[in-house]
């Protein structure tokens, strides 16, 4: 004989909720746990990192020692209500209009608490315009709770007060130590590659480093002129000549046009830093990074062998070698190498061969004896050149100096705000470099904080409290970026190389940094003269050894994608160096930041939903179907689909024909010319697990209503299981977009999946008496 249809009260004890939560907030009437979670109602669980639920007043949580005497006796006499930790652990209530817009940081350390704490208290744990970081310092006794926020955005005050007499040794060798390597290689940047007068790449290490030093978050980077940074503005200047706005010879524009470079790419990454877009570090792909920069260090390579070759002269005699393709230049080199100079030759490929091999002892001596990385090998090189071309007259025997250096301007330092009214031609021209040498820049500098830390040591020793900040690093880039462009100084970021130099020869704190903008100082004021003798051969052959290690690290990476079948990754790689050797650097640009944004947009739009199979054996195991199939089984007459993201506007747009494949082939795999293969009757009941949703906007939720709209229609059941709680910003989307009631109300959102599927059978059950009422007579 066959049982009895369930009782309405059986149909809805599926979701019944203990009748003892007065204890609980809101927020948890319903949110989804483990069996196991609901045997005790005053027993907090663990579970739940995804849709976590409300923290219970008066219960012995993991916020009781934090909030330790701030309840009854020490808050005004009244109980706290805390929400979520999902919704950042503000107190409930106390969020108002202008901690809102403006931020705890000026709300409270600018404008002050609002209250001042004697406001009156607002009825839901806490006094009206006190955010919960200024309720935390007052439970806690903090002092200087206002100046707590400048010393997080000004790191200088936090370095400073713990800066010991101790620290000045390391940090003033290791100041020195840079100043020998990289003073002459900012000469060399700004002469050979930005194509502008070489004292301004010497006021790169004048004013940057001093800035970050001051606003930086990371105390042992060193901020200074890069090699592609500096070859972007070159190419920026040489467009400007091309186009007649300056002369290979007017320096006082080239400049000029410098400074322009450096001042956009500076405000681009202070207004990131100011709208809190730190994670741009990773919009660029490492197969866009490695074949751009590999494209850089051969494009720099190329350029170097002319004059190291002593074929300047033959280039403009020829006309267009400057200004063209890699390519172009190799055929020049090729077609003139008999008009190359000897001593030139000799003395240029001389101290590459020099460099290089003391850069190899240095790589094998150094694990066994760590001071070897003191010796300044390039600086002996630049010092005993320069005394040798004195002393022999290489001058006289064609060997091209460095000269008389000063500034365009002849002041040591002289102010122009870059952006000026007779500068936008160039603003137009150098709008798109600018940007991408603010996004190179802050990605080596990223690469280079992440490496290093915040300066705490193992024992307590170094500096602490220095947290390393995405977002203030972009602020005191832009900061000292917009200062360099000023004073028409090249681009300059945090070098990886340049800042493992620092840590490894005994700097600890940012005063390093300010010691090496001092000794920069000194040596445009006093020591320029001293500069006169310095062979551009041997500039040359420095940015030639920087240039091979740009070049150098490529095969490991082709090796490595070679043997995981990267293809994709390695044509990428292969089509941005192409691009940039065979045609131009800007091409080459355009081609990789194109390319990986749209590598970007069509990840994060492409739905990752996916069809689930119940595991035999068991009751509530499901896993996707797609991996295994033989293994698993399928629910008769139901479509399990889990939607493990966020739905946002980027990926709910082909959502629709994603789930319409699903239901025709069971897989998202098949072609859409596949006649059926599933039948109608298995997706009688739709199911969806969304414990991966999060989060949802406007329009995900206009989708969603849409797809449940057309299951209902077609007289389809849906269910929502492992949903979000009650107070969430999902679940409340979902209420008043009218999901909730086209479902059928709460107990079409369940708590599992197998509770889901316990409700497609009560429900098959109750519309089969409800169509066939004999068979209940019966």
């Amino acid at each position: 004989m066959t049982s009895p249809p369930p009782s309405p009260s059986t149909f809805h004890n599926l979701n019944r909720r203990p009748s003892n939560t007065s204890h609980l907030t809101t927020a948890s009437s319903h949110a989804y746990h483990i069996p196991s979670c609901q045997t005790d109602p005053n027993e907090e669980c663990e579970h739940g990192v995804l849709s976590p639920h409300a923290t219970r007043r008066g219960s012995a949580s993991s916020f009781a020692p934090l909030f330790d005497g701030l309840n009854p006796n020490g808050h005004g006499g009244h109980e706290v209500e805390y929400e979520p930790a999902g919704h950042g652990g503000r107190v409930i209530g106390e969020r108002d209009l202008t901690h809102g817009i403006l931020g705890d940081a000026v709300a409270d350390g600018v404008l002050g608490d609002g209250t001042g704490g004697q406001g009156p208290p607002d009825g839901k744990g806490g006094q009206s315009g006190m955010s919960t970081t200024q309720w935390l310092a007052r439970g806690h006794g903090v002092r200087g709770r206002r100046t707590m926020y400048l010393a997080y955005y000004f790191p200088f005050l936090n370095w400073i007060s713990q800066y010991r007499w101790a620290y000045l040794k390391g940090d003033l060798i290791a100041a020195l130590t840079m100043a020998s390597f990289y003073i002459p290689m900012s000469l060399s940047y700004a002469a050979n590659l930005g194509h502008i007068p070489p004292i301004n790449g010497l006021y790169s290490f004048v004013f940057n480093p001093f800035i970050y030093a001051l606003l930086g978050t990371c105390p042992q980077m060193v901020m200074g002129p890069e090699a592609a940074g500096s070859l972007l503005v070159g190419t920026v200047v040489r467009d400007s000549v091309d186009s007649g706005y300056s002369g290979d010879d007017d320096d006082d524009m080239n400049a000029r046009i410098a400074g322009v470079v450096t001042g956009m790419a500076g405000a681009v990454i202070f207004i990131a830093g100011l709208c809190r877009l730190g994670f741009l570090d990773s919009v660029l792909s490492r197969p866009f990074l490695r074949g751009f920069i590999s494209a850089i260090g051969f494009v720099i390579l190329v350029d170097q062998i002319i004059p190291e070759m002593g074929l300047t002269h033959r280039g403009k005699q020829v006309g267009g070698i400057s200004h063209g393709s890699s390519v172009q230049k190799i055929v020049f080199l090729v077609t003139n190498v008999r008009y190359a100079h000897g001593l030139t030759c000799g003395v240029a490929f001389g101290s590459f061969a020099i460099i290089m091999v003391c850069r190899q002892l240095k790589k094998y001596i150094q694990p066994r004896y760590p001071s070897v990385a003191y010796v300044p090998d390039r600086f002996v090189v630049v010092v005993l050149s320069a005394v040798f071309a004195w002393r022999f007259g290489w001058e006289k025997k064609g060997v091209q100096i460095l000269g008389e250096i000063h500034s365009s301007t002849g002041s040591p330092f002289t102010f122009r705000w870059p952006i000026q009214p007779a500068h936008m031609t160039h603003v137009r021209e150098a709008m798109s470099t600018s940007f991408l040498i603010a996004l190179l820049g802050f990605f080596e500098s990223s690469v280079a904080a992440k490496s290093l830390g915040g300066g705490e040591g193992r024992h307590g020793e170094g500096l602490q409290g220095m947290s390393l900040s995405a977002n203030r690093e972009l602020v005191a880039l832009g900061v000292s970026n917009i200062v360099g462009g000023c004073f028409m100084a090249l681009p300059a970021f945090g070098g990886y190389g340049r800042s493992k130099v620092n840590a490894s020869t005994g700097g600890t704190t940012p005063m390093s940094s300010m010691i090496l903008s001092v000794i920069t100082v000194l040596c445009v004021l006093f020591l320029l003269p001293y500069f006169y003798y310095i062979p551009k051969p041997v500039l040359s052959a420095m940015i030639s050894v920087v240039a091979y290690s740009l070049v150098e690290e490529a095969p490991h990476d082709i090796k490595f994608f070679v043997h995981i079948r990267g293809w994709s990754e390695l044509t990428l790689m292969f089509l941005i160096f192409a691009a940039t050797i065979f045609y131009s650097l800007p091409l080459g640009i355009a081609l990789g930041v194109g390319l990986s944004i749209l590598s970007v947009i069509r990840h994060s739009t492409k739905p990752r939903i996916q069809i689930m199979g119940k595991v035999p054996g068991t009751d509530d195991r499901f896993e996707n179907a797609e991996d295994n199939p033989e293994t698993l089984e399928f629910i008769e007459g139901c479509l399990i689909v889990k939607i493990p993201e966020p739905l946002t506007f980027a990926n709910t747009g082909d959502l629709k024909n994603r789930l319409r494949r699903l239901e025709l082939y069971g897989t998202n795999a098949a072609h859409p010319a596949l006649p059926r293969v599933r039948a109608p009757e298995h997706n009688k009941n739709i199911i969806f697990d969304v414990h991966g949703v999060t989060s949802i906007d406007g329009s995900g939720t206009q989708v969603l209503t849409e797809i449940v709209d057309g299951y209902i229609d077609r007289g389809e059941r849906v269910f929502f299981c492992r949903v979000p709680k009650e107070n969430s910003q999902v679940f409340k989307m979902w209420e008043r977009s009218g999901i909730l009631d086209r479902c059928g109300g709460r107990r079409h959102f369940v708590k599992s999946v197998d509770e889901a599927l316990k409700m497609t059978e009560l429900e098959s059950v109750t519309d089969f008496y409800r169509d066939h009422p004999e068979e209940e007579a019966r």
